[in-house]
């Protein structure tokens, strides 16, 4: 089994970027292309697909915008960058969606006899309202209950690739059971101090915690004196929301977005539920090193085969910021997987199963 196609490339425009990615693809003529591409290239899209349409013979392609985009070892921000792979899948494995194209149903089989809707891979609008929703009812709509993905990101208005150039809500594709693959989800913190039980919350303030004032729950788990460390730590400080029934310890990573000291309330970037288990946790590069092996470890340890390419969804708050360098977090996955095409973007928040994630990665391997 060959690796898939795959390119990458910057350049002053889009012209140059879709030049440079051409060069390398060729014309393959059939298969399933991701694209992503850096918010300077956006008003360009519709001739940026036009023009790999034409030139490469691949019919359908999906993807998004990114502030930045992921190549095979590569990270570009901020700069006019193209960033495509085309996946060498049969037209009948395979169906773009979209709100003008439905997906398949569950129980749908292709003319080869597998699952028709088993898998997606997702790209959403953060604007859309009930983004958590949109992902749980697209779940639901899957045999195997998984989608991966990621929010868009982008310099102002950020758009959707489901062949056409998109607004709003969800789009992707959606693979049936015949197409082999392995996903991981990689987390970007650690916890500190113990988990908390919500006493008393309405929506995303919440007012106690373990029975106690939850800003002076919060400062004793962390080990915070006062006011001046919080101010000093708190663009460190996140919520980790325990995921009820998981039996791997999973959670979802929320921010911190106030805290009020006369109330001793603080507010996170998600709606609580009284009973639900929390602790707090803090953004670091050590604690995403360790993780990110451990995902990687579990993915190569998955199966003896090479992959054939990868699809690869970071949270923004990832990348140099999170590892102190640009592109040492796709070294690590070379260093672990090997030389195999990966395609992908920087998120405003990842999808991995039926859950939003945020400081996460979200990697994806074709067999």
């Amino acid at each position: 089994m060959n690796p898939f196609l795959h390119a990458h490339a910057a350049g002053r425009g889009w012209t140059d970027c879709v030049d440079a990615c051409v060069e390398r693809i060729g014309d393959p003529g059939s298969g399933l292309g991701f694209i992503y591409l850096t918010s300077a290239l956006a008003p360009d899209a519709p001739r940026i697909i036009r023009a790999l349409r034409e030139r490469t013979g691949v019919p359908d392609w999906v993807g998004t915008t990114g502030i930045g985009v992921i190549g095979t070892g590569t990270e570009y921000m901020d700069e006019p960058a193209l960033s495509v792979m085309v996946a060498d899948i049969e037209p009948e494995s395979y169906r773009v969606f979209s709100g003008k194209s439905r997906p398949p149903h569950t129980g749908d089989r292709t003319p080869q006899g597998a699952l028709a809707a088993n898998f997606a891979v997702v790209h959403a609008d953060p604007g859309a309202p009930d983004v958590s929703g949109l992902i749980s009812d697209m779940s639901a709509k899957l045999e195997s209950g998984y989608l991966v993905g990621g929010l868009s990101s982008g310099r102002g208005n950020t758009l959707q690739v489901a062949n056409d150039v998109l607004h709003g809500g969800l789009s992707g594709v959606v693979l049936a059971s015949d197409v082999m693959l392995r996903t991981r989800h990689t987390q970007g913190c650690s916890q500190v101090g113990p988990r908390l039980r919500v006493s008393e919350a309405d929506g995303n303030v919440i007012a106690r915690l373990d029975g106690r004032p939850a800003l002076d729950a919060m400062l004793e788990a962390v080990g915070i004196a006062g006011a001046r460390d919080l101010r000093r730590m708190g663009h460190m400080l996140c919520v980790g929301l325990a995921v009820a029934g998981s039996d791997t310890g999973d959670y979802l990573v929320r921010n911190l977005v106030g805290v009020d000291p006369q109330t001793r309330q603080i507010a996170i970037g998600d709606h609580v539920e009284v009973g639900a288990e929390l602790f707090f946790c803090l953004r670091g590069g050590e604690a995403a090193v360790r993780d990110l092996r451990r995902m990687l470890n579990e993915l190569a340890g998955g199966s003896e085969a090479p992959a054939r390419g990868a699809l690869y969804y970071a949270c923004l708050g990832r990348g140099e910021h999170m590892f102190g360098r640009r592109g040492a977090e796709l070294e690590m996955l070379r260093e672990v997987l090997g030389d195999l095409p990966v395609t992908g973007f920087f998120c405003n928040g990842e999808i991995s199963h039926n859950r939003l994630y945020g400081y996460t990665g979200v990697l994806t391997l074709f067999e």
